[in-house]
């Protein structure tokens, strides 16, 4: 054997510009190239049909286009699976119209499997599953759900009542995960509010979640979300938003938490908006600079076709505000009464007043 293949980072370097479809038989060659070739192979997984391949081919067979069990798994069968899963450290499944006989095979092997989950993927870090919500899904998911895992895509169109169930415990099987998105679709509001009950329980436990996408889970939930101190520090929230209100109240500390708030929702019809605040800190141009970003915000989400009243009322502190502040509402054509009530401190001349206001015909 050539000296250059006992250093390691040759190795690598030679089986990362190795493709897919060689890594196999390089990995064959020799004891140097094999682990390092099976490593990258197995490393990220676009589909679950390497792993039925590596099963003994007499494992399963069809009977009236379903799946049976021939026989059980032995411990050679389990050692040689466990050599290739603890490898993987990705899995992307899409839904195709050959999943049902991946998933089915694999939903009995693991039903059957005794192996600990981690000790059958201890090194898988992300799972994106854009499939059916079956209950053979879940039996596979819940293998797949490890305390290693830090990211967590999912996206269904129907979820049965076991992946639901497997999804509940996302919070105590998955400690460390950092980005999560749920997204199941099409589904009514009803909907929505029987499964939500699933998912606010493990997000609540996710303490080191920083990323967040998931559906109006309503207050209970939202409550829960807003407890988790990584997410405040990095979240990306999306509900659904509100539609045909015809009051909407807003209480916060700080404008950027009114932003934050804004910015989750995708939409927000209101007839009438009032935002109290308590500014604890003294009056600064970065506050007008996260006021004016309020405004942005606002405008972004609100209809601006259907707001008719505005008000801002600062309960205690002050803040002072340039009259370019307001510019964002000046798309607000119908507005008829716009208020600011102690708290805002606003240097405007006559001329700027009335420029201000010629966008607003309908002020009263």
């Amino acid at each position: 054997m050539h000296a250059a293949l006992g250093n390691l980072e040759v190795i690598y370097t030679i089986c990362s510009h190795t493709k897919l479809r060689s890594l196999s038989a390089l990995a064959s060659t020799c004891r140097a190239f094999e682990r390092p070739a099976l490593n990258i192979l197995w490393r990220d997984l676009q589909s679950l049909e390497p792993l039925i391949k590596c099963l003994p081919c007499d494992l399963f067979s069809t009977d009236r286009g379903r799946v049976v069990s021939q026989k059980p798994p032995d411990s050679m069968m389990w050692d040689t699976l466990r050599k290739y899963t603890s490898r993987v450290q990705s899995i992307t499944v899409t839904q195709s119209r050959h999943l049902a006989a991946i998933i089915e095979p694999l939903s009995f092997l693991m039903l059957s499997c005794p192996l600990a989950p981690a000790s059958l993927f201890p090194n898988l870090r992300k799972l994106i599953w854009f499939a059916d919500g079956t209950h053979s899904a879940a039996e596979f998911l819940r293998m797949a759900l490890v305390p290693s895992l830090l990211v967590l895509d999912v996206r269904i169109s129907s979820a049965s009542s076991a992946f639901l169930s497997v999804l509940s415990s996302v919070g105590a099987l998955c400690p460390h995960l950092q980005d999560m998105a749920l997204r199941i679709q099409p589904v009514t509001n009803e909907s929505f509010r029987k499964i939500s009950p699933f998912v606010t329980q493990p997000i609540s436990q996710l303490h080191h979640l920083h990323s967040l996408l998931v559906w109006d889970l309503g207050n209970p939930g939202i409550e829960h979300v807003m407890q988790l101190r990584a997410l405040q520090r990095k979240s990306r929230l999306e509900f659904p938003g509100f539609h045909d209100l015809i009051f909407l109240g807003l209480s916060t500390d700080t404008f950027k938490h009114a932003s934050n708030f804004l910015s989750s929702l995708r939409v927000m019809e209101s007839k009438e908006i009032k935002v109290d605040f308590n500014q604890v800190a003294h009056s600064s141009t970065s506050e007008s600079t996260t006021l004016s970003q309020f405004f942005t915000i606002l405008q972004e989400r609100c209809d601006t076709d259907k707001l008719e009243g505005f008000t801002l009322l600062g309960i205690s502190g002050k803040v002072r505000a340039e009259p370019g502040v307001f510019m964002p509402l000046q798309a607000c054509r119908n507005l008829t009464r716009l208020s600011v009530v102690r708290g805002c401190n606003i240097s405007i001349s006559d001329e700027e007043l009335c420029q201000l206001v010629r966008d607003w015909p309908k002020l009263k």
